[in-house]
């Protein structure tokens, strides 16, 4: 191999471990261990619990009350990444949200300790909602 190759080849390296470096961080700042409900409303009696969606789910976690009607807020602005096709396997939701908008999920109330997860069909993201 001649000088160029190893030269690339280092680079190609050190960019590789850099980033997942910074992925390894960023996912670990986000876990569960970090549970929102500034994220959570109360309009008319029924709760809205707010996720925007952009390269990802944001809160990733949300803690939200039980027994009480619910509404999950898909906010999407310039979404174009899998995100965008949102499964929610335990209410049998699945749909493609359009890539700026709002889309308004109802879903029945839920007991106390039961949680929702919503993931995109690629399963790469995804976010919960834990009823308390």
């Amino acid at each position: 191999m001649n000088k160029n190759t190893i030269i690339s080849l280092f680079i190609a390296a050190v960019l590789i471990i850099g980033s997942i470096l910074l992925v390894g961080q960023k996912n670990s700042s986000t876990t569960n261990n970090n549970p929102t409900n500034s994220n959570v409303s109360i309009e008319n009696d029924i709760q809205i619990i707010e996720i925007t969606t952009r390269g990802g789910y944001s809160p990733q976690y949300t803690l939200a009350k039980a027994n009480i009607p619910t509404i999950i807020r898909m906010k999407t602005s310039g979404t174009f990444s899998c995100a965008s096709s949102l499964v929610i396997p335990k209410i049998d939701y699945r749909s493609n949200l359009p890539p700026t908008g709002t889309v308004d999920i109802p879903i029945e109330p839920q007991k106390v300790g039961s949680e929702i997860t919503g993931l995109c069909a690629m399963g790469m993201y995804n976010f919960s909602i834990k009823f308390n």
